[in-house]
């Protein structure tokens, strides 16, 4: 893996975040009027007072790219600002948060990691029936929003077969993990489909390449042959595909924990933006650009030390 290949890559990260933190901050300023009525929650008859001190506070009054720099160089030093809907600080209210967030995407990759590999692992070296029908299970999972699926969890845990509590996030390990259940499976399973089919892919590739059969026919023992030369090399693809799918459960979290009231970060998203409370919103939303630019540029790397090619490649774009 070649530093060109590392330099492009951070510097494409770096990027990305500026350009989104851009467009969020910017976003307040697309809507007609004085952006401190946002930040104050959207009121029709807001005390002129406390919209004078919103503009001192966030240099409303600045130059667009001045108030742009200071809200951003505050960010970087944690500062998210004050809710004043909530009437807490923001950094407060998303630490509060953050946690059942991420222990809600830490569950839900691991039913990913382990559950698509899995069974596209076990649908290629099977084949047959045992892959026809895995690939049948696995694209309809692939078809199913995450709110659709939630619907029919709770429909079927809870109103049907009552096993797994289906609102909060629960207390201690157990607790936590009885009621993290059905959002993580909720919000994984599509994940779930699109890793199994991947993999299979790769792993059936594998078996039928050329240095498969040479070691096949050197009479290499199948399992020697499975696993170090299909499973080894089929990881590559399988774990690039699989970082996308964690970052992408970051990315649809607010739709489980708005279905499950697990109150996560992005639930407090969704809760802010329908009180128009852009002070959270805005801080939530870059930090959910930063995550997932961060999973994808470390799978990037990661992927390429796999495979040197694909650092070739991507050097000479």
């Amino acid at each position: 893996m070649s530093l060109r290949f590392v330099a492009t890559r951070l510097g494409m990260l770096a990027l990305t975040v500026l350009v989104s933190s851009l467009a969020i901050y910017g976003a307040m300023f697309l809507t007609p009027g004085d952006p401190a009525t946002l930040l104050v929650g959207g009121s029709r008859n807001p005390d002129p007072a406390v919209l004078a001190q919103i503009h001192r506070e966030y240099h409303l009054d600045d130059p667009f790219i001045q108030g742009y720099w200071h809200w951003l160089s505050n960010f970087l030093q944690g500062d998210f600002g004050k809710s004043l809907v909530y009437r807490d600080s923001v950094a407060r209210l998303i630490g509060a948060r953050a946690g059942d967030t991420l222990a809600l995407v830490a569950y839900a990759s691991v039913l990913v990691l382990v559950g698509g590999t899995v069974i596209g692992t076990v649908a290629a070296l099977r084949g047959g029936r045992t892959e026809t029908l895995a690939t049948t299970l696995t694209a309809g999972a692939m078809a199913v929003p995450t709110f659709v699926m939630a619907v029919l969890l709770i429909w079927l845990f809870a109103v049907q077969l009552p096993w797994f509590p289906v609102y909060g996030s629960g207390e201690g390990f157990t607790g936590t993990l009885a009621h993290l259940t059905l959002p993580a499976v909720a919000l994984a399973l599509s994940w779930i489909g699109y890793v199994a089919q991947v993999t299979r892919t790769a792993v059936r590739a594998e078996m039928r390449s050329e240095h498969v059969e040479t070691a096949r026919s050197r009479g290499v023992p199948e399992r020697t042959v499975i696993r170090r030369h299909v499973l080894h090399n089929a990881s590559g693809p399988v774990f690039a595909v699989s970082g996308v799918g964690i970052a992408g459960l970051i990315a649809t979290a607010a739709v489980a924990e708005q279905a499950f009231g697990t109150g996560g970060l992005g639930a407090l998203m969704i809760e802010a933006a329908s009180k128009q409370d852009m002070a959270v919103v805005q801080a939530v939303s870059l930090i959910f650009v930063v995550v997932f630019v961060v999973i994808n540029t470390t799978v990037d790397l990661v992927s390429a030390a796999f495979d040197p090619r694909a650092a070739q490649k991507g050097a000479a774009r």
